[in-house]
């Protein structure tokens, strides 16, 4: 783990209490600018062993090259977010940050701590054009670049128990909604949990609510809600798709117990490679995570994925995604050398080797061009070449909800979505709760 030796993990139990603490975890200098001062720069991203080690050797790759050196810090996921909002207009913050593109960035950007690196992409096209545009789009704000994709696409899709089907005499995934509905209650009939949901975290709640409206209404429905359009909430698709979440909970298709599920400790994904539960929606992601949790369940080859169903009569594409188009690095306007920080993601985020490790994790980046290379890529190609070619064909790419809104309104969906979920707020008075947030 020699690549591995030089992140520092980063233990913020204490320092999120006071926040300064979590900025001098991370090795920040005083002064008037990002980072470490002139010749060394910082780089924050989440933590994640899998893929980790490949960023590790992006950085080891463009420190070899004599230039300003940069030393990456990972976090957890919440931590990292309290951590990165106290930090980055301080002078402590880092040279280079991870975000997740869209409403998430936006915030950055308008208040001009994100440099703008439209200029630096325009001249070395071969660069730009290497990006998938609808992933690229989602690292735009106004029309100015500010994020880089920097890790695998990121589509919802359902991951499911090839064994458990079995047992209760399913072949196959169902295509069409009502087709899923009657899967839920054969497998309930078998004496098993349908779909394991991490419910201590509302944001794996809403990847229901998120596909079934763009099934039912289509994509402009949210995008009239991203917009901030009034009245958009109340849309009776968006009843409708909260509806049918609250169908799913009476059928029992969570189980009972599902608001004190962590996905964070793995909870749900043990659920699921035990065989208690028989599948659940998750990024793609999952696969790296199993990979790194449950091993054997990848080696025996008892996973299945499937993209999600068509509801019938409904007026979304079918093929149509959710999820996170990818993650992003942006470079800090107050970087103490932006134009190093945006070398290191022009060069190292296109770079064979970096893709190849990514590919090895099971991580798709999203790059044009690389279908030969997704194929025959280590022990994920076949679920590599699915993620890709779902991206790819996509009639859309939605983004997820809460990175796509302003912070505070994707907080009250989260909190209020969590309601619909325990049958504590209908789907009119959910409609209604977020028509009255407003902007």
């Amino acid at each position: 783990m020699s690549t591995w030796s030089r992140v520092r993990r980063t233990v913020l139990a204490a320092a999120l209490a006071t926040g300064l603490a979590a900025v001098a975890a991370c090795g920040g200098t005083a002064g008037p600018q990002a980072g470490g001062g002139a010749g060394q720069l910082t780089l924050w991203t989440l933590q994640n062993e899998g893929i980790n080690s490949v960023q590790q050797a992006a950085v080891d790759r463009f420190n070899d090259t004599g230039g300003p050196q940069i030393d990456l810090t990972t976090y957890l996921n919440d931590p990292y977010k309290s951590a990165l909002q106290t930090a980055i207009g301080s002078p402590n913050g880092p040279d280079v940050f991870y975000n997740w593109g869209g409403g998430n960035l936006k915030g950055y950007a308008d208040a001009g701590q994100a440099a703008d690196l439209t200029a630096a992409l325009d001249a070395r096209p071969e660069v730009k054009q290497a990006f998938l545009p609808q992933v690229l789009e989602t690292g735009t704000i106004d029309g100015k670049v500010y994020g880089i994709p920097m890790q695998g696409v990121q589509p919802l899709s359902f991951f499911y128990n090839k064994d458990v089907f079995t047992q209760a005499g399913i072949t196959e995934f169902p295509t069409t909604w009502q087709g899923f509905l009657d899967t839920v209650d054969r497998l309930k009939a078998a004496g098993v949990q349908p779909i394991a949901l991490a419910g201590a975290q509302s944001w794996t709640e809403m990847m229901y609510p998120e596909y079934l409206l763009d099934r039912v209404g289509g994509s402009e429905k949210f995008q009239a809600i991203a917009d901030g359009k009034p009245g958009a909430w109340r849309d009776p698709a968006v009843v409708q798709a909260m509806t049918m979440v609250q169908d799913l909970v009476d059928r029992g298709a969570f189980g009972t117990n599902f608001t004190a599920v962590d996905y964070d400790n793995q909870a749900s994904q043990a659920l699921l490679t035990s065989g208690r539960a028989a599948m659940e929606l998750m990024g793609s992601w999952q696969v790296t995570s199993l990979n790194d949790n449950f091993p054997d369940f990848l080696e025996q080859g008892k996973l299945g994925w499937a993209p999600f169903p068509a509801v019938e009569g409904g007026a979304g594409d079918p093929s149509t995604v959710i999820g996170n188009p990818s993650n992003y690095y942006s470079v800090s306007a107050r970087s103490a050398d932006v134009p190093a920080a945006t070398d290191f993601l022009l060069t190292q985020m296109t770079d064979p080797q970096y893709v190849q490790g990514m590919l090895e994790k099971g991580q798709v980046p999203a790059l044009t061009g690389i279908e030969q290379q997704v194929a025959s890529a280590g022990p994920f190609a076949d679920f590599n070449t699915y993620t890709y070619d779902q991206t790819k064909n996509a009639a859309t790419f939605v983004q997820s909800w809460d990175q796509a809104l302003p912070a505070a309104e994707a907080q009250t969906m989260l909190t209020n979505l969590s309601k619909v979920f325990t049958k504590e707020l209908t789907p009119q008075q959910f409609a209604e709760a977020m028509d009255s947030a407003g902007r």
